[in-house]
């Protein structure tokens, strides 16, 4: 099938905590729907059946709960295909912007997902309802190629966005499509955490994905291309993935994924938007995802094999992690922390004056969020000396045969391959192997930055 996504360099309110009428609000997000029309006329003409729009592509972000308001539509909740805004616009109040985005998708015969704020009103009786008697979501919404509201989704796993509430439960989304099947859907910092992302894939069985984000990039293991990339790999999906462009804040990165190929778009140098669209194989459901076995523990043996100096410290992600310096053209290493020990074979093609070291980290990560990770990451250091390892690096020249495993405590892994100019490859092999998850790739395309497993034990967040 034939999808699209948009990164969207959207237009900001100029003061986002000041009051402003219902009235200027619609003038502001009528000027970004204005840009959404224009991609999606676009992405119609070249044929695709389904677009994706990025998290807070319309209103913007950094309101406070009273400031966002104006902004807000009513959006009824799981009201399947029922309502058509573009065709009943009068059913509710306040649905302004649904119903542009519902002509949209209507004119253009074509299925659009889209992320606005939303509104709910709620009984101050009801237990979770907040004083002042609304709830506010951040919400996806998801319309057929006939305008009708097929799905919502409100997030769930908010990341510090003070405006909006989260839902009392999960929602579980999804929509159908003649051409695809079905499509999930979740938001941003969702795709860390096991609700509702990793439940809804499993539960429902779900091969494709519609993925709005505000994404700011944080190298080395969390740019957004590249995990993007490692969630399509891990769970074995399809992913249309939309983030917001505004360099200066370090957000870029989208695209429609595979597990064997991707079409991406990162650039931090200019401006304005980008339309991505590109043919992609439906998968099916019988295809076996790298999930299949489930890990071993360490046993003491193993534990034995203590590391060779020298090994240091350094700070990596805001985690400390223990590293080993890779020296020489070839070799053999292994670190460990807590329970887990990272292996690593390699061979540099050429020997650059570049360091590289292999760390790991097994421990709750609490800076931005909180929750357990299991890292086990090869990477390029910013400069010579050992504190540079763990540092933010773009470009790279060294191309290194490897072979990576590590004795994971999860069946949740994303194997992270990125390289120079913030491009992406694929490893030649991964999986389970004696209780251990490897990745290997002889000669990557270009320079290597990182090539990790980035494991999220999600019982112990």
């Amino acid at each position: 099938y034939v999808a699209a996504v948009y990164e969207h360099e959207s237009i900001l309110s100029p003061n986002p905590v000041a009051p402003v009428e219902r009235r200027a609000a619609l003038e502001l997000m009528g000027r970004n729907l204005d840009i959404y029309e224009q991609q999606v006329l676009a992405a119609a003409r070249q044929g695709a059946q389904i677009i994706v729009f990025p998290e807070d592509g319309i209103h913007g972000f950094n309101f406070t709960r009273s400031s966002i308001y104006p902004y807000l539509d009513f959006v009824p909740h799981s009201h399947s295909g029922k309502w058509n805004p573009c065709r009943e616009p009068h059913l509710y109040n306040d649905t302004e912007v649904v119903q542009r985005l519902s002509c949209m998708a209507l004119k253009n015969k074509i299925f659009l997902v889209a992320n606005l704020g939303s509104k709910q009103p709620c009984e101050r009786s009801e237990p979770r309802c907040p004083l002042d008697g609304r709830f506010q979501f951040n919400t996806n919404v998801a319309f057929g190629a006939d305008g009708a509201l097929l799905a919502t989704y409100r997030k769930h796993n908010l990341y510090f966005e003070y405006a909006f509430d989260t839902p009392a439960e999960p929602d579980y989304a999804f929509f159908d499509t003649p051409f695809a099947g079905k499509f999930g859907m979740f938001t941003c910092f969702d795709i860390l955490f096991f609700e509702p992302a990793v439940s809804l894939i499993t539960q429902y069985n779900l091969k494709q994905i519609v993925y709005p984000t505000a994404w700011m990039n944080q190298l080395p293991l969390l740019s957004a291309v590249e995990f993007q990339q490692a969630f399509s790999t891990a769970f074995n999906v399809n992913i249309l993935a939309a983030n917001i462009h505004h360099p200066t804040l370090g957000m870029t990165g989208s695209g429609i994924y595979t597990p064997v190929k991707s079409f991406i778009y990162h650039n931090m140098e200019s401006y304005g938007g980008k339309l991505i669209v590109a043919e992609i194989p439906v998968i099916t459901a019988d295809y076996k995802t790298n999930l299949e076995k489930t890990p071993g523990r360490v046993s003491e043996k193993e534990k034995g094999k203590e590391q060779s100096p020298p090994f240091f410290y350094a700070e990596m992600m805001y985690d400390n992690f223990t590293f080993v310096p890779l020296w020489g053209e070839k070799g053999e290493l292994q670190v460990c922390a807590n329970s887990l020990c990272c292996y690593l074979n390699y061979q540099r093609a050429v020997l650059t004056d570049e360091l590289y070291a292999l760390g790991v980290f097994d421990g709750l990560h609490t800076v931005h969020g909180t929750y357990y990770v299991q890292a086990c990451a090869l990477v390029k250091c910013g400069g010579l000396s050992f504190s540079t390892c763990g540092q933010e690096v773009t470009d790279a020249t060294a191309l290194i045969d490897f072979q990576l495993w590590a004795n994971m405590s999860t069946p949740y892994i994303f194997p992270l391959l990125l390289t120079s100019g913030i491009t992406l490859d694929f490893a030649d092999h991964m999986g389970w192997k004696n209780n251990h998850y490897f990745l290997s790739k002889n000669r990557t395309s270009a320079g290597l930055l990182t090539a990790a497993l980035y494991g999220r034990w999600y019982e112990k967040d």
